[in-house]
């Protein structure tokens, strides 16, 4: 199984400017992301998609193909991700580069490790299913069991069940994206338009390091992480 790594990263940014250029502990945002993918063993092709010319040059200089500038309407900030994974892998298969699966690194979520991108791709690949996300455990006062929707002018459980649990510890696992690792079969991105499919594998990372970056409270726990563990 041939899979395409995919790192994107635009030039704009509302919440933190030219975040993803910004430097990190001494180094761009950019840069754990491409160390995390370089380090990885089991992703055949490497690819960076950007419209950013100075973005462009920093991923070519740490290594990174960039074998196309992305086009300006999947550029602005109301562009969706499938729709960018979906133009790589189009134009890479007019090259005649044809991949099984494309392993989604989001430069906004940096401490995800090179071990950890060739654990969710053996997982991937063991159990067969459309996708694997990774992801975080909800808190149980998070737990959707416990969470209350408006209907009627009152709540409702968000579950649709009438009665709430009552203990926490009868309360099943749930677990939110946290954004480190997609991993989807290229016929589910392109014929089912999907990053998940039918049929969904999941990796629980390390909560301690986990990070979605998107404004400046998520930077600032970022630069508490770093000095905390070693990137």
């Amino acid at each position: 199984m041939k899979i395409l790594g995919l790192i994107p990263a635009r030039g704009g940014s509302k919440g933190i400017p030219y975040k993803n250029r910004k430097k990190l502990g001494g180094k761009p945002l950019l840069e754990y992301t491409v160390e995390a993918a370089l380090g990885a063993s089991l992703l055949d092709t490497i690819v960076f998609s950007s419209e950013d010319a100075t973005l462009i040059n920093m991923a070519k200089e740490l290594g990174v193909s960039v074998p196309f500038i992305r086009p300006a309407e999947l550029a602005s900030d109301t562009a969706g991700s499938l729709e960018v994974v979906q133009h790589a892998v189009q134009f890479l298969a007019q090259k005649g580069q044809h991949y099984d699966a494309v392993c989604l690194l989001q430069v906004t979520t940096p401490f995800r490790t090179s071990e950890d991108i060739d654990t969710a791709i053996e997982k991937f690949k063991n159990e067969g299913n459309d996708s694997l996300i990774s992801v975080q455990e909800v808190p149980s006062h998070y737990n959707p069991h416990w969470v209350f929707m408006p209907k009627d002018g009152g709540l409702k459980i968000a579950t649709g069940e009438k009665e709430i649990i009552k203990r926490r510890q009868e309360l099943p696992e749930a677990y939110i994206r946290d954004g480190a690792i997609y991993i989807t079969k290229t016929d589910v991105l392109l014929k089912r338009q999907s990053f998940f499919g039918a049929t969904i594998s999941y990796m629980v990372l390390h909560p301690e390091t986990s990070v979605n970056i998107d404004t400046m409270a998520d930077w600032q726990k970022a630069e508490a992480i770093l000095k905390e563990h070693n990137f």
